[in-house]
């Protein structure tokens, strides 16, 4: 399968051989749905994305970035509504919502 090279202008920055240059990069194993791994090949062949790993690279910055962006629109609600919650009400949110609250430090 021939795969065509992508402008640098895509889904993530500079590339070289479907590398970004200029940043410390460690492998992992990631486990994905087939489906999404075909719709990111098909990306790829059709050159919206410089390779699989550079299409994964792009979406944990975009979420990340997200991620960030929710916590100082958390931030800034509890600002404006007088701070973080009190144990009580806390605990009545969790009651309400019917969640169980995990210690923290805790395993996922």
């Amino acid at each position: 399968m021939m795969r065509s090279r992508v402008p640098q202008r895509a889904l993530v920055g500079p590339v070289s051989d479907g590398m970004v240059i200029g940043m410390a990069t460690r492998k992992v194993t990631v486990t994905l749905e087939e489906s999404q791994l075909d719709a990111i090949r098909k990306l790829v062949d059709a050159g919206s994305a410089a390779s699989v790993s550079g299409f994964v690279q792009h979406a944990v910055s975009v979420a990340l970035d997200d991620v960030a962006g929710w916590g100082a629109l958390l931030a800034e609600a509890l600002r404006e509504t007088g701070g973080p919650l009190t144990d009580g009400e806390r605990a009545w949110a969790d009651e309400l919502l019917g969640t169980r609250r995990r210690r923290r430090g805790s395993a996922a």
